[in-house]
């Protein structure tokens, strides 16, 4: 796989074969990622682009302006803030000195012992005095007929009355945009207001010079063709609008945790309540307003809301206040809910901006571009057109219907003359509608939108549009092993307790009372996860997997959950910590401890199975006696924990030690610094947790790899375990493959230069034992290697390696970032290359065939009205239908797309050159020998019914071209066609309404009835494009791109000058 990429430090993966691309990188329209872009460089294309209709263009980029309303609100509500709790401390301060307090709180009334009003000014205004008054968390829990332990009730009753005396958790959205919103937008287009004035100039004088009963032909047939672009695509606007507010909807619809009735329940976040109780964790968003009831170690950056990027230090009685919108950075702890919605400072923030599209991705800023220079050749032709059609109507050349000069000087009324230049006018201007593809930037970001709703099928929320389109770049993806390579549901297989393996592991009789009794006081404990026991007995186990196995594995060895929880209380936590690898809790119990033979306080440690053994100086026996670990000991253990890791089991180590009480400390705030001892430890039990492999991720990996995707496992588990699942799973080939660099351990890779770290990260198939920053150290390698590098994590400890990922796909977190059993990736990129390979055959085909005849002819044989509509098949109809096209297992046959390759490659350069110049040539033939080709001069109107040909086969051309362009590089075109209902749908839309404007609206559209003959010749002309096809694919085309080959030049003009 490594092969694929140079070890060249000059070569740049992503560019294709040659860095001669420095004459580029001062395009506007170049930006290789989106994701962190400066506000200035956005800017810069925006102003770049060329643009008809700038609320359509920008409708799904970033709204610049709107973003610095933003910040700058958010800049005035942190000020208020910050004002207001000024005030209360010099109100406290002067309260101090004057010996004058404050009158006490008044009651809230109704169902609750304190109003909104009141619980909102405390939470908001983080007054600790007030909270105090009240008897703190505690007594605002009685307030709020809370449970501090089993949270609210939670029946319907319950809820219904605390939505309606503090509301619910939601914020007044701005309604979408109305239908007419969208038919107001689309008729802004310069080009098309152009249109509509020359409509009314043409009516006006057409009335005037044939009469009202055919002088408002042309007029209004031009109008009604404008007015059906207009109603199209605000149709197909509003429809693409919907569909992103459901997406939305669905991205902030996060499900978070809540005890109720003294059980742990998933909710939806809409559906918490003020006076809810819920945990928190590492990772999690803090979901509503609240107070910290109690907390271990818990640290919360709340840099979304005050702007200072520095973690807070919580805890319940000084610093209790949390706000909705912060994340939790460190520690655990429970929240009791004080406001949600607009009673918080962050439902304000909502309420007062509307959603925002998320920022544009490098694909639409690209198209831009493209949209920009085709639209300055479209602007080029059409003033070439005009000059030519005037210049010629004015030398006598242009002929009328008889056969005669148009125009003879000092004889031709000003009337018909005005008339006859607004026809021209008319003609020019229909050029640059069909000339500028506005709708080319929209179709792609169609595509996303279809691409997300697809991944979402999928189980995989897409919260940054620019994914779905990244995702096609990927050239590695660094994948977490646990959720992600493995299933996530986890049991204890296997257990070592008292120096002897326990068959089966949870087999209590093995283990002397007091053994056990010590061992589940350290699992009840040692946990974020709880166990709640219903009446008819069912028990309920919630937690990370880990700590699920390990807690059911407890529970048959006798543990009473409740029971330890209230008879001990934990003085001391230090949470799970990627970095260390083990989590550890002082416990003081109320009971005698038989085993340590005093109360003291027991330190119980729980981790990575080698790490807190290598902290471990004794072990207890089956006999409750503590013996000295010596070498001969440890060594055995060391190799019954290689021997369940070479069997992909999870191996944690549990252990414990004593501490004198009077050497804790006493205050708070020196408890709150207290370092758990770590040293000396006495090792109880060693389990190992089975975490089955994910079926088919084997085909996954291996699909991937097909594609010249890298998929490598960093994670946190010993590395047998990792080598195991990597065998398992085929990221390793075999057992030779397993030996440095490709399977390498964490803390080697990091104790490495960067030029070595960015020398070996190529080869690194599994990297073991890795904290959250080898994580983040191995995606900067990779990207400086010129890597597109997707990341998945579970993202409580991945997020610095998520965000310098081009791509993060974050497994299950509660929070800002969700995405569901990611384990099998679409790669999206074909639709790209179909839409914008059909849009730009129209354009060549169009502009070629209008500007050849004019020049020669003085005439064009497709009007205004036609061209309007070859505009609607193309811009949104078959934008609409190709955008919509599935992907095919094909696609995984092929390399990642670079993020700076070409956007039009090679084949599509092929593709668009055959059917633009067999389209181009054809009608061109007919243009200038088509009356003597079709037998016409018997006719009565000969050059009507050859324009009409000529009209008829280029849309039946485009139809059959949007076949080509389903499968750009596949001979069979056809294949999953039927699958497509859309595409099916619009395909026959298309043939209807081409039959209806030419046997049926002929004055309006200035054609004629075609008999069978000519309409057999049309099909004929469109249908040789799909033969045409296959032959263009037999041609070969070179690696290099084309855009290349000019770039060199003129960097050797360059390097000469």
């Amino acid at each position: 796989m490594s092969g694929q990429f140079s070890n060249s430090p000059d070569k740049d993966v992503e560019a294709g074969t040659s860095t001669f691309n420095n004459d580029y990188e001062d395009s506007p329209f170049d930006i290789a990622s989106t994701k962190n872009a400066p506000v200035e460089r956005l800017r810069r294309w925006r102003q770049a682009a060329l643009v008809l209709n700038a609320s359509r263009r920008f409708r799904y980029t970033l709204d610049l302006k709107r973003e610095e309303d933003k910040k700058q609100m958010l800049r005035k509500m942190r000020a208020h803030a910050q004002a207001i709790r000024a005030a209360h401390l010099f109100k406290a301060a002067a309260s101090r000195v004057t010996g004058i307090t404050s009158p006490p709180p008044t009651s809230g009334g109704g169902d609750f012992g304190i109003g909104q009003e009141q619980i909102v000014s405390i939470s908001r205004d983080q007054n600790i005095g007030s909270l105090q008054e009240l008897g703190g968390v505690k007594g605002l829990s009685d307030l709020l007929k809370t449970n501090l332990e089993k949270g609210i009730n939670g029946d319907d009753d319950d809820i219904l009355k605390r939505k309606s005396a503090f509301g619910s958790n939601t914020y007044p959205q701005k309604k979408g945009r109305s239908f007419w919103r969208f038919v107001w937008e689309a008729s802004q287009d310069l080009t098309l207001i152009i249109l509509i004035v020359a409509a009314a100039a043409s009516l006006a004088l057409g009335i005037k010079t044939e009469g009202i009963e055919k002088g408002w032909y042309d007029g209004i047939s031009i109008a009604f063709a404008v007015l059906l672009v207009i109603v199209v695509t605000a149709t197909s606007d509003y429809r693409q609008s919907l569909q992103f507010q459901n997406l939305n909807e669905e991205k902030r619809n996060i499900r978070i945790e809540v005890t109720r009735g003294g059980r742990r329940v998933e909710i939806s976040i809409y559906d918490i309540v003020v006076g809810d109780v819920i945990p928190l964790n590492i990772g999690d968003q803090v979901p509503a307003d609240g107070v910290l009831v109690a907390g271990h170690s818990l640290a919360v950056d709340e840099s979304s809301m005050t702007g200072e990027s520095k973690i807070v230090q919580k805890n319940s009685t000084k610093n209790p206040f949390l706000m909705s919108g912060c994340k939790v950075a460190d520690g655990n702890g429970t929240m009791l809910v004080t406001g949600v919605g607009v009673n918080t400072e962050w439902g304000l923030l909502m309420a007062s901006v509307s959603e925002d599209n998320g920022g544009e991705t490098p694909l639409q800023v690209r198209l831009n571009g493209v949209a920009t220079f085709i639209g300055i050749v479209g602007l080029t032709v059409a003033g070439v057109v005009l000059f030519v059609l005037v210049v010629r109507y004015f030398t006598g050349h242009t002929k009328n219907e008889q056969g005669g000069p148009q125009f003879v000087g000092g004889k031709t009324k000003f009337d018909h003359v005005l008339d006859d230049l607004v026809e021209i006018f008319t003609v020019a201007v229909t050029i640059v509608v069909v000339a500028v593809p506005e709708g080319l930037p929209l179709a792609v970001t169609l595509t996303l939108a279809y691409s997300m709703r697809k991944m979402m099928a999928d189980k995989a929320l897409v919260r940054r549009l620019s994914a779905c389109e990244t995702m096609g770049s990927a050239t590695t993806i660094c994948s977490d092993k646990t959720g992600t390579l493995t299933l996530n549901e986890m049991t204890v297989v296997e257990c070592y307790a008292g120096f002897q393996k326990m068959d089966p592991p949870d087999s209590s009789a093995k283990l002397p009372s007091a053994f056990t009794s010590i061992l589940v006081e350290g699992i009840a404990h040692n946990t974020t996860g709880s166990v709640f026991r219903s009446e008819s007995g069912e028990i309920q186990v919630s937690g990370s997997p880990t700590e699920r196995a390990i807690l059911n594995w407890a529970i048959k060895l006798g543990m009473d959950f409740d029971a330890l929880k209230s008879g001990s209380s934990a003085v001391q936590f230090y949470p799970f910590n990627s970095e260390k690898k083990r989590g550890g809790v002082a416990v003081k119990s109320v009971t005698f401890s038989s085993v340590f033979s005093d109360s003291s306080v027991h330190v119980h440690w729980k981790g990575a199975a080698e790490i807190v053994l290598g902290s471990c100086t004794q072990y207890m026996d089956e006999n409750e006696s503590f013996v000295d670990m010596s070498e001969d000991k440890m060594a055995g253990l060391i190799d019954a924990i290689n021997d369940m890791a070479a069997r992909s089991l999870r191996c944690v180590a549990i252990a414990v030690r004593k501490f004198e009480v009077d050497k804790i400390p006493t205050d708070e705030e020196q408890l709150s610094r207290w370092v758990l001892p770590e040293d000396d430890l006495v090792l109880l039990a060693i389990v190992g947790i089975k975490d089955p492999c994910r079926p088919g991720v084997k085909n996954s990996v291996l699909l991937c790899q097909q594609a010249g995707v890298k998929v490598r496992m960093v994670t946190g588990d010993n590395i047998q375990t990792a080598k195991a699942i990597a065998l398992e799973c085929g990221i390793l080939a075999s057992d030779s493959d397993a030996s440095e660099p490709n399977l390498i351990e964490g803390k080697v890779f990091r104790s490495f230069s960067e030029e070595e770290r960015d020398r070996i990260c190529e080869e690194i198939s599994v990297m073991g034992r890795s904290s959250p920053n080898d994580k983040l150290l191995l995606v900067q390698s990779l990207k400086r290697r010129g890597h597109v590098v997707a990341v998945t994590g579970d993202g409580t400890n991945d997020a610095p390696a998520l965000h310098e990922a081009d791509i993060g796909l974050a497994m299950g977190i509660q929070g800002t970032e969700v995405a569901k059993e990611k384990s099998d990736i679409i790669i999206l990129d074909d639709n790209f290359e179909s839409v914008v390979k059909f849009q730009l055959t129209v354009n060549v085909a169009a502009l070629v065939i209008n500007v050849v005849a004019a020049i020669s002819a003085g005439d064009v044989p497709l009007t205004a009205v036609q061209l309007l509509w070859v505009n609607l098949i193309m811009d949104t109809l078959g934008a609409l239908a190709l955008a919509t096209e599935p992907p095919t297992d094909h696609l995984m046959d092929r390399s990642p797309v670079g993020r700076k390759e070409p956007l039009i490659t090679n084949i599509m350069w092929r593709n668009l050159f055959i059917q633009a110049m067999y389209q181009v040539t054809v009608l061109l033939i007919l243009n200038f020998e088509g009356i003597s080709i079709l037998h016409l001069k018997s006719h009565k109107n000969p050059e009507k019914v050859k324009n009409t040909v000529i009209f008829n086969a280029f849309v039946i051309c485009q139809i059959f071209n949007e076949f080509n362009a389903r499968k750009p590089d596949e001979i069979n075109i056809f294949r999953g066609v039927l699958r497509n209902h859309l595409f099916v749908g619009i395909i026959c839309i298309t043939i209807v309404l081409q039959v209806v404007i030419v046997e049926f609206l002929g004055t309006f559209a200035s054609t004629t009835k075609l008999d069978w003959e000519m309409w057999l010749v049309s099909v004929g002309i469109g249908s040789v494009s799909w033969p045409l096809a296959v032959i263009g694919k037999l041609i070969p085309v070179p690696e290099t791109p084309v855009s290349q080959y000019f770039r060199i030049n003129r960097w050797r003009r360059n390097s000469s000058g």
